[in-house]
């Protein structure tokens, strides 16, 4: 009697144990993790975008879905009209605590919203100001756009290469520059023609600028600082050499030698992370190289000639093992002074914030 009892006991405990373990999975299965954590992010563009608008959202998401927290996005946020701020707005009274600013633009237009919400985590792309709840972030595209010039500089015939750009602050001009030292590291007879759009995104402009340079200043080869891959396109229709930008394009010919590309996973996965771990604007800045992944340069054409693919990957394994050597040593800017000695090299702060001239080489073209 008294075993039949204890098993009786024993069976009851037994059931009670399975009964809690169905409900904590019924629970949990039916608890969504991205609830606890909400990112918003904010496009000047679409997420269809094939260029840089396209490339962000599709990094964001990655890392969101990775990390299992919820996205709530921002499309077509034109730059300079108050929209931004409506949208901060908007994406605080969602419940949003981490917010990303994709465009160059948005922080400096937004720093009084920024510092109304001292609990929402902000991180503003290449921006050139900080402040304990905004975290500039950014890849060392530099390192991929000094890599590429080494590709334009082996390849011109005409010693002119082209460079169709948005506007001029230091993450377009850093770029100019680190393009400018690679096609001068190679090929020291040739000159960059850069063209101004004063727009991230004005297809009309930047092919008729694109056709300018072509026509009016033999440039042979192409590149751009633009959202969207219309100067390859253009490019690619005259007969001439491009280098892309954001991500590879397809669709052109083998003239299309490469394109200098950005791998937000990995970036936006650092600093998601960040915020998922409660430790969000624990750097002022956060800025991957080259030997993170962040950026890079897509396949090389095969046009590429041996001699060029050799030295290419010879500068990429030195970027990768001697550290970042590329605004280092001397360096003159294309009116004679000298920005750099031997045996300096520029500081970050410098390449952020200050980058306001160009090196010998290149030339502002206005037709």
């Amino acid at each position: 009697m008294k075993n039949n009892q204890l098993t009786q006991r024993i069976l009851l405990i037994a059931a009670a144990a399975v009964l809690v373990m169905i409900f904590a999975v019924i629970i949990f299965a039916g608890f969504d993790t991205r609830s606890t954590f909400k990112v918003g992010l904010i496009l000047t563009g679409k997420t269809t975008d094939t260029g840089w608008n396209g490339s962000h959202y599709n990094g964001v998401i990655s890392a969101c879905e990775k990390l299992k927290t919820e996205l709530i996005v921002k499309e077509d946020i034109a730059e300079g009209t108050g929209d931004c701020e409506k949208a901060i707005h908007e994406l605080a009274k969602s419940g949003v605590k981490m917010i990303i600013l994709s465009s160059y633009a948005y922080p400096p237009e937004v720093k009084e919203v920024i510092s109304s919400y001292p609990d929402i985590a902000f991180y503003g792309i290449s921006s050139d100001y900080n402040a304990e709840n905004m975290t500039s972030y950014f890849g060392r595209m530099y390192q991929a756009r000094y890599l590429a010039g080494i590709i334009a500089g082996m390849q011109t015939k005409t010693n002119s290469v082209g460079y169709v750009a948005a506007m001029p602050n230091s993450e377009v001009n850093r770029g100019i520059n680190a393009f400018t030292l690679g096609v001068k590291s190679v090929n020291p007879e040739a000159m960059v023609y850069v063209s101004w759009t004063n727009s991230w995104d004005d297809a009309e402009k930047e092919i008729a600028l694109a056709k300018k340079l072509i026509e009016n200043k033999n440039v042979d080869v192409m590149t751009y600082h633009q959202n969207q891959h219309n100067v390859a396109k253009a490019a690619d229709e005259a007969g001439v050499f491009s280098i892309g930008y954001n991500q590879a394009t397809e669709g052109l010919s083998e003239k299309y030698l490469t394109a200098a590309v950005w791998n937000w996973d990995e970036l936006y996965y650092q600093i998601i992370r960040e915020y998922v771990q409660g430790k969000p604007n624990s750097v002022k800045q956060r800025w991957l190289g080259i030997e993170s992944g962040a950026v890079g340069l897509a396949e090389l054409s095969s046009i590429a000639d041996e001699d060029t693919v050799r030295i290419y990957e010879e500068e990429k394994n030195r970027l990768l093992t001697s550290g970042d050597e590329i605004f280092a040593g001397e360096i003159y800017d294309n009116n004679g002074t000298k920005r750099c000695s031997d045996g300096e090299r520029l500081s970050d702060e410098t390449l952020l914030t200050e980058m306001s001239w160009y090196v010998d080489g290149v030339v502002v073209y206005e037709d």
